[in-house]
């Protein structure tokens, strides 16, 4: 089935540029000008990839990004925006997009990222279905096929792409430092150029959805060294 990419930006010349690029590739692509396009595509077919501006008239993107975050099997999202330095990236990524580009960017680098995540999709996906669905620890169950994480009491847990393929990680490699390279190379692929401080912005992410819900400490930071998952892990 052809990719589905979906590209939100008020500037119609970048939309008309970017959507003829990535069409002339082989993917499926659609344009909104702002939110409320978005959302009223996205009502009719789910993205496989949003393309989404930073800086727009109404709703601005961190918000979109921010609400698709809090769905269940949200789309991938790479963030384009003027802001380029780290501090924003680091915030994009914060509130649930998968990657982050700085404007003007070239629309090859975005076919290249745009490629990277639907080969990491396809990759967890083949990998989930050669093994054991649900992992329980420390009360906690995850479903890696349907992607459903259950606290203790069995409230449903949203987990955005990064999210949870940091989780999936840490319950592979339970009771074990992880540094943040190890973490890269597990949760991202050795094609990624996210960095280390990125892997921290989603850890404390992750940390508040699954460490502060007043039960025992899961993901505990190891000075120096990285992070670990502190219960043993049992494959149901």
């Amino acid at each position: 089935m052809t990719p589905f990419v979906l590209v939100v930006d008020d500037d119609p010349d970048l939309r008309r540029l970017i959507g003829d690029f990535l069409g002339q590739h082989g993917y499926h692509v659609e344009t909104a000008e702002n939110v409320v396009q978005m959302r009223q595509v996205m009502a009719q077919r789910r993205p496989d990839v949003l393309v989404l501006d930073v800086m727009m008239p109404g709703e601005d993107g961190l918000s979109a990004a921010r609400q698709l975050a809090s769905e269940r099997n949200p789309p991938a999202v790479i963030m384009l925006s003027a802001l380029g330095n780290d501090t924003d990236r680091i915030i994009g990524l914060e509130v649930g997009a998968d990657d982050y580009l700085a404007k003007p960017c070239n629309p090859r680098e975005l076919l290249a990222r745009i490629r990277a995540l639907l080969r990491r999709s396809q990759a967890t996906t083949e990998q989930e279905q050669n093994r054991n669905n649900v992992y329980e620890f420390g009360g906690w169950r995850l479903d890696i096929i349907r992607r459903d994480l259950r606290d203790p009491s069995g409230v449903f847990i949203n987990l955005s792409d990064g999210e949870f393929a940091l989780l999936r990680t840490f319950v592979e490699h339970p009771q074990r430092v992880l540094s943040r390279d190890q973490l890269l190379d597990y949760a991202r692929g050795r094609d990624t150029d996210v960095y280390d401080r990125a892997i921290d912005s989603q850890i404390s992410r992750l940390r508040r959805k699954i460490n502060d819900r007043g039960y025992a400490e899961l993901i505990r930071t190891v000075r120096n060294e990285g992070y670990m998952l502190l219960p043993a892990v049992t494959r149901l």
